[in-house]
């Protein structure tokens, strides 16, 4: 079959592999209804992550089981599934608090840029649809296995409150699922952070209220402005940058609590700074496996539609083009037929 295997920065190839098996009893093997690109995949494909020789690319992913190993138990052939782009057994402690992303088995999805896929630890991870879903529904399905997840984690772990005031740092798809997500939560004012017009229109059709486009000090200062000088309740980083960190901490009141998902890459804290400025931080890898179940049904009930992030669709044999469309910023988010 063919799949995105990349080989270096910018190097990035739809050649043939072999199709997955099962491996462990605890796999499941699934046909892809569709995958994408995800903007984490962008770290490796510019050379800022390490990469050790050939590496399968993928891990948002929904379809049909085909098969399933032994000890598979809550999924089997035939279902439409989605799964979490963090493997976990659901069962270990941290599972049970809610941080499946942290699981004492926990393994990262590879491979899912491509028509079939196996998933380890499936009992855990999978998560079953009734039926069937109309094809319409497929992207935004897609959506709930990672972007969404991650914004509404960021959303979550900033305690966005009914009433509350939300800053959104990053204009990229996660972003934009911040964004959906805490006008879901109630928010009474959401502020994305964006320079781009076109995610500026998708922010406001989220449920953005205000949109900046300053950045840096002068964003820091129209924030101010916004807020009457307390800043925000809550604020959602989504990049992973140093200076997008530094913006979220000054965007936010004291008391106030930051969800940080972007992966951090060069993020540095001024241990004083930090003392005195009294904003909370939670964040890290998006435990999706929590909030798949209500993501999903919200979906099904058409009550969101996170599938808008996508705006360009290509072949995966075009996969490379996507790749370079999301670096050049041309598209937010690549859907891949297969």
């Amino acid at each position: 079959m063919l799949a995105t295997v990349l080989h270096g920065p910018r190097d990035i190839r739809c050649e043939q592999v072999a199709e997955p098996k099962i491996l462990r009893p605890t796999d499941a093997v699934i046909r892809l209804a569709a995958t994408c690109i995800c903007g984490s995949d962008l770290w490796p494909y510019r050379g800022l992550n390490e990469t050790a020789g050939p590496q399968a690319m993928g891990h948002e992913y929904c379809g049909i089981v085909e098969q399933v190993g032994g000890a598979v138990k809550t999924v089997r052939p035939g279902q439409f599934v989605v799964g979490s782009f963090c493997l976990s057994d659901n069962t270990c402690p941290h599972c049970r608090f809610g941080f499946q992303s942290s699981c004492e088995q926990r393994e990262f999805m590879t491979g899912a840029q491509a028509p079939v896929a196996r998933v380890p630890l499936a009992d855990g991870t999978l998560v079953a649809t009734a039926e069937l879903p109309p094809a319409d529904l497929i992207p935004s399905l897609l959506a709930t296995s990672d972007v969404l997840g991650t914004g509404w984690y960021a959303a979550d772990a900033a305690r966005v409150q009914p009433g509350s005031t939300v800053v959104v740092v990053g204009d990229g798809a996660v972003g934009l699922m911040g964004v959906l997500a805490a006008s879901q939560m109630g928010a009474a004012r959401i502020i994305a952070m964006s320079r781009h017009k076109k995610r500026q229109e998708l922010a406001l059709e989220y449920g953005a209220t205000d949109i900046v486009s300053e950045r840096g000090e002068e964003g820091i200062a129209r924030i101010r402005q916004l807020t009457q000088n307390v800043g925000a309740d809550s604020v959602l980083e989504c990049v992973g940058t140093k200076e997008s960190m530094d913006q979220a901490l000054a965007c936010a009141r004291p008391g106030s609590m930051i969800g940080y998902v972007g992966v951090p890459h060069g993020v540095t804290f001024d241990g004083q700074q930090l003392f005195f400025s009294q904003r909370g931080l939670m964040g890290g890898p998006a435990p999706v496996r929590r909030f798949l179940p209500h993501l999903m049904d919200l979906v099904l009930q058409r009550k969101i539609n996170p599938g808008k992030v996508f705006d360009l669709e290509l072949p995966l044999a075009d996969v490379a083009e996507g790749y370079r469309a999301m670096d050049e910023r041309r598209a937010v988010k690549v859907l891949l037929r297969l």
